[in-house]
């Protein structure tokens, strides 16, 4: 990509412009690096590189990047996480975890509670609960695996795609309940996911992201979790909770079947232990 530095001093130096070059190619590792992995990369020494940061007009290296950063276009993780971490002064476990509490007070301000509570009677009188997750959400869908079957509920983990993904879906049936991942979008399984339920006759509920979704990519039930904004790395906290808020919905509502199924869990690990 062509990068533009208003306030660039003509005219370059040949270091200038091998520097350009190697940012040019390669903008987010450049946007990651230090002045001395920049240094090592570009085959350069430091001294050079701070010359470089004045010869484009910049004040300092983090207002260099600042300059770059506003022109990538932000679509992938890796820019995504670049803007994310550009963002900040220096990255800090208690700034990013701040950051996660604004993201779950967002989510309860879009949370329905009239939709999380349909959701949780849902889980509870569907015969058989089947997942589907994929990708960064995988991990959110066997969660919610190990939490239904400790509370002995049949759970099931479709898929992630392809013909094993239809010869699984041909298994669920009205009774059965689909829980989806569709966080960012609606996938091509997902669409699938959607468009088979008219015929089978099982209902859904998908965890989103979005506040607006067109209603051929709506499921029966949406519960809305938010992942932060469209150009930010995306995080999974709300997801997260939002899956153990509904774990403990769905024990509450089973009362003291919950409480006598986890206990027999126990006692028959204590009495096999592996």
């Amino acid at each position: 990509m062509k990068l533009h530095f208003p306030n660039m001093k003509e005219p370059l130096t040949k270091a200038d412009m091998r520097l350009l070059d190697y940012i040019s190619a390669n903008t987010e590792v450049f946007l990651f690096s230090s002045i001395g992995e920049l240094a090592g990369q570009a085959g350069v020494s430091e001294a050079t590189i701070s010359r470089f940061v004045r010869h484009m007009g910049c004040a300092d290296f983090k207002e260099l990047k600042r300059l770059v950063m506003e022109q990538v276009p932000h679509e992938g993780p890796a820019a995504k996480l670049a803007q994310t971490l550009g963002d900040k002064e220096g990255f800090t476990a208690a700034s990013f975890i701040r950051l996660q509490q604004a993201y779950l007070e967002k989510t309860l301000e879009g949370l329905s509670e009239e939709a999380f509570e349909e959701a949780g009677e849902a889980v509870l009188t569907a015969h058989r609960v089947f997942i589907h997750a994929k990708s960064a959400s995988a991990s959110l869908g066997q969660l919610l695996l190990f939490r239904l079957r400790r509370l002995g509920i049949e759970a099931i983990l479709l898929p992630s795609g392809g013909s094993e993904l239809l010869e699984g879906l041909a298994q669920v049936g009205e009774t059965d309940l689909v829980v989806m991942f569709s966080l960012s979008k609606v996938s091509r399984e997902g669409r699938v996911i959607l468009d088979y339920r008219r015929q089978a006759g099982y209902r859904t509920v998908a965890f989103v992201s979005r506040s607006f979704i067109p209603e051929q990519e709506r499921a029966d039930i949406n519960l809305y979790a938010y992942r932060g904004e469209e150009k930010e790395y995306h995080s999974m906290a709300g997801p997260a909770v939002l899956v153990d808020a509904l774990i403990l919905s769905v024990s509450h509502k089973m009362g003291a079947q919950a409480i006598q199924n986890l206990s027999s869990l126990h006692q028959l690990k204590h009495k096999y232990t592996l």
